[in-house]
């Protein structure tokens, strides 16, 4: 892992491959192994910068006050120093949030969009009923991880996922800390950037798992219609953590998009 200094947090992340640089954002109490079954693979064509959100994994805490706007500037920074050049962003679930604002206020750093089981905010893409209850659902989760007795959100497989892959997920939501949770679910809660969609001009593919049931095909068809010249791929049998329930038709057309993109 490295480490880059920006402002006052230290942002960890890993870099593998040699080749046009693709910069991976995880998910909410994620951290970079998230993006386990991608890296290595995509490594063969790609340099494929996989961060640690700051407030996660080897990152250091933030400050207080620190929201949706300083996560993508946090992300900006890495893709500038560590890219060096307009990289293809893609982020997951919460992190294709923070991919969206990044778009908003550093298009010049986003050479393509890959957006994943993701939300424009969930208040931009919840219904209120259903923005109440995923509120309500983060916050018992989150006295779950006070009590040290860390869960795992429902829905993020579809079915029981193999065995390592439990694992995996397991050991990232035990090492999740609770402040950064609760910094994330106000800055989601919170969030509306369905102005942003329409305005996004770099080709842009969407991947959806079928069964999703946090982020619901109803939301990758709002995102599909009003991003000009999306893409989308939805992934059957898979739920919201699409890149680990189907790695390698998820890596494919990670793929397929990035070498496909005009030089």
């Amino acid at each position: 892992m490295e480490t880059l200094r920006v402002g006052e947090v230290d942002v960890a992340f890993e870099r593998v491959g040699d080749g046009p640089p693709i910069v991976l954002a995880h998910g909410a109490g994620d951290d970079h192994r998230a993006w386990a079954p991608q890296l290595a693979d995509l490594a063969r064509d790609f340099t494929v910068i996989a961060w640690d959100e700051p407030g996660q994994g080897r990152s250091s805490d933030v400050p207080e006050g620190f929201g949706l706007g300083d996560y993508a500037d946090c992300l900006a920074a890495l893709t500038e120093a560590v890219a060096g050049e307009p990289a293809v962003v893609g982020g997951i679930s919460w992190d294709g949030t923070i991919a969206l604002e990044l778009h908003r206020r550093h298009p010049d750093r986003v050479r393509a969009l890959i957006l994943a089981d993701t939300y424009a905010g969930w208040r931009g893409s919840l219904p209120p009923v259903e923005l109440r209850d995923r509120v309500d659902a983060a916050a018992r989760q989150l006295d779950a991880a006070d009590s040290g007795l860390p869960e795992l959100p429902p829905g993020l497989f579809a079915a029981d996922p193999p065995a390592e892959t439990a694992r995996l997920a397991s050991a990232m939501a035990a090492s999740t800390r609770p402040a950064t949770l609760r910094r994330q679910l106000r800055a989601m809660a919170d969030a509306d950037l369905r102005d942003e969609l329409p305005r996004i001009a770099v080709p842009t593919l969407l991947i959806w798992g079928a069964l999703d049931a946090r982020s619901p095909l109803r939301v990758a068809n709002e995102f599909a219609r009003a991003i000009p010249g999306a893409q989308l791929l939805v992934l059957e049998g898979a739920g919201h953590l699409s890149n680990l329930e189907r790695p390698a038709a998820f890596t494919a057309a990670v793929r397929a998009f990035c070498l496909a993109l005009p030089m």
